[in-house]
């Protein structure tokens, strides 16, 4: 109790989002801040710079709703930061800062989710179409 007042409100908690999860926002009426705060009450949402680039061009070469989709999931990740990585796709990026930063991914990729709990990592994925599930 005395260090929370010594400290005041601190972030404990990376949360690293792949495209997947990005663009489900935009799919199901999901609220991720409420969520995530459900979830883990304190935490910091980070996006890896690849996943910003497949997003971008998935934005300028998608076809229809995809494409949509991407144009406003780059506007909603821009209050987020932009974290650079190696990784030659979104996936190994992902995955790559997860295991640097000891972070929590948000996927809905079942592939990356196993990936995830192969290195023993925190994931957080949709369930029932309504609401965020960490495993």
């Amino acid at each position: 109790m005395a260090s929370n007042r010594l400290w005041g409100d601190r972030i404990h908690k990376t949360v690293i989002l792949d495209s997947s999860a990005i663009l489900m926002l935009f799919e199901f009426a999901i609220d991720l801040e409420k969520e995530l705060t459900r979830l883990l009450g304190n935490y910091h949402i980070v996006v890896p710079t690849p996943i910003v680039r497949e997003l971008e061009f998935l934005s300028e070469n998608g076809k229809g709703k995809k494409k949509a989709k991407a144009k406003a999931s780059l506007k909603l990740i821009k209050k987020y930061d932009a974290i650079d990585i190696e990784g030659w796709n979104g996936d190994d990026s992902v995955l790559e800062l997860a295991k640097k930063i000891n972070g929590i991914v948000v996927t809905n990729d079942r592939e990356l989710r196993n990936r995830v709990k192969e290195m023993s990592l925190s994931v957080i994925f949709l369930r029932a179409k309504k609401k965020l599930v960490m495993d």
